[in-house]
């Protein structure tokens, strides 16, 4: 199996992971965001730690990489709060889509911060993104958009995160990122949890323990999938999530996305499926 064959696996893996961790975390029902957040990073750096110390890796990695696993790390823990609060307020699908904006998000900040010059079939794409956009949270300028609007906010940080993600590459090993990026997490959430924390039933704590563990899942899954492949090759394959999320949304949920947000979940994958196969078109020609 060549190492597009295992990045391609190892999304596929990390898809599944994530969507039953959002199954999970709406599951868990009306606690606060920052509660639930770092049940999952908690259980995240546990596991990671306890990688990392079976195959003797650095827990915070290198000096040299400090700055940018402390970015990837506060934008990552702000990506995923946005994305809780998305989860409990919206069809699961519809939470899962807006944060599959991130590849697009990082075709601009990768233009920005890494001078990697962006090309008009991925200007198109993002354009054409963005309308698929407009159909998933149909503007009416209310109150109901604030979870729209953090469904948003989760790709834009999600895309930072993976900007620096990117610029890490092989210079530290995943396990480190993962358990840097989730401890960090659980330190800076711990004094807010103490402030707003709600006492959880046995079932609650049950629903935010698998959803940590299934994060975990997902975590590793991404970060060693881009180990083995760049993104513009195999990030199409993320977007299962949303199809995983639509089912489990009807089974446990009775949820289905509206028409509209169909329409808008197809307008983006095309957008994502025409850059994927001209960047592969490219990768081949060279």
């Amino acid at each position: 199996m060549g190492n597009k064959e295992k990045g391609i696996i190892l999304l596929l893996v990390s898809a599944v992971g994530f969507s039953l961790m959002a199954v999970f975390v709406k599951l868990s029902g009306d606690l606060p965001t920052i509660q639930k957040t770092l049940f999952r990073n908690l259980i995240t750096a546990l596991i990671a730690f306890g990688f990392i110390l079976y195959y003797k890796k650095r827990f915070f990695g290198r000096r040299e990489n400090q700055k940018f696993l402390f970015w990837r790390s506060v934008l990552g823990t702000l990506g995923i709060i946005f994305y809780f609060y998305a989860i409990d307020h919206l069809v699961l699908s519809d939470a899962e889509m807006l944060n599959k904006l991130s590849p697009f998000l990082l075709i601009i900040f990768s233009a920005v911060f890494l001078k990697e010059r962006a090309r008009t079939f991925q200007v198109v794409a993002i354009l054409v993104a963005f309308i698929g956009t407009l159909f998933i949270i149909k503007p009416a300028f209310s109150v109901d958009l604030i979870p729209y609007g953090a469904g948003v906010l989760s790709a834009i940080f999600a895309a930072g995160a993976y900007t620096f993600l990117r610029f890490l590459g092989d210079k530290e090993n995943f396990y480190t990122i993962v358990f840097y990026f989730s401890f960090f997490s659980t330190v800076i959430l711990l004094p807010f949890v103490f402030w707003f924390y709600e006492p959880m039933s046995l079932k609650q704590t049950v629903y935010l323990l698998l959803a940590g563990t299934f994060a975990t899942v997902g975590q590793l899954g991404i970060t060693a999938a881009y180990k083995f492949a760049p993104a513009k090759e195999i990030s199409i394959f993320m977007y299962a999530t949303v199809i995983y999320s639509s089912i489990f949304s009807f089974i446990f949920f009775d949820q289905l996305p509206d028409r509209y947000s169909i329409t808008g979940y197809l307008i983006i994958f095309a957008a994502s499926l025409y850059m994927f196969l001209r960047n592969k078109k490219g990768a081949n020609s060279h």
